[in-house]
């Protein structure tokens, strides 16, 4: 019934069992790879875990940095807001002999009836003022015959100018100007001839 061709084409039963084991074979190949691919897990996990170390170090380096810079701000702006507060303290200090010296003058200006020696007393004190004052910086301005600056003066009024070469210039000073270390701390209040 089978002829010969028929019997190459269906395949027997030795056939079927070296298909099976060929298959069995190739599933016994795949499992060494799997077996090296489960071996590399743990490398990745411990390159994961390196990873992780890394970012949680990274992130700690952060924090700290982060901290330190925030202490550094408080401090500086403590630092600042104490300078603010004492930053006229040496000024003051200075001013203190000159205070006493006008309590002075006062107490005896109540007393005496030589109005020549209060009046030497006030000058005594006003010019150890003035010294003073000029130690720390303070330096008058001369305004009175200059040309009018915007930048260092302040003009009250503008009145008709005695001579032609006052035109343009300060006639007057009503309040006189300040430097402080060569900046302007109070413009000169003027009188402009025009």
């Amino acid at each position: 019934m089978f002829n010969k061709k028929d019997k190459q084409e269906t395949p027997s039963t030795d056939n079927m069992e070296d298909v099976n084991n060929a298959f069995d074979s190739t599933e016994e190949n795949e499992n060494p790879l799997a077996d090296e691919l489960n071996a590399n897990e743990p490398v990745e996990a411990s390159a994961e875990s390196k990873l992780k170390d890394e970012l949680a170090q990274a992130n700690d380096k952060y924090l700290r940095l982060y901290a330190e810079f925030d202490n550094f701000r408080r401090r500086t702006n403590k630092e600042r807001a104490e300078e603010r507060q004492t930053a006229g303290k040496d000024t003051i200090v200075a001013l203190l002999p000159v205070v006493d010296d006008f309590d002075r003058a006062l107490k005896a200006m109540e007393s005496t009836t030589d109005i020549n020696a209060v009046k030497e007393g006030v000058s005594l004190v006003f010019n150890k003022l003035k010294n003073m004052l000029a130690q720390k910086g303070l330096k008058p301005m001369d305004a009175k015959g200059t040309e009018f600056d915007a930048d260092l003066h302040e003009a009250i009024t503008n009145v008709p100018a005695p001579t032609e070469d006052l035109k343009g210039k300060v006639v007057d000073e009503l309040e006189k100007g300040y430097y402080l270390n060569d900046k302007v701390v109070r413009f000169a209040k003027v009188v402009v001839g025009s």
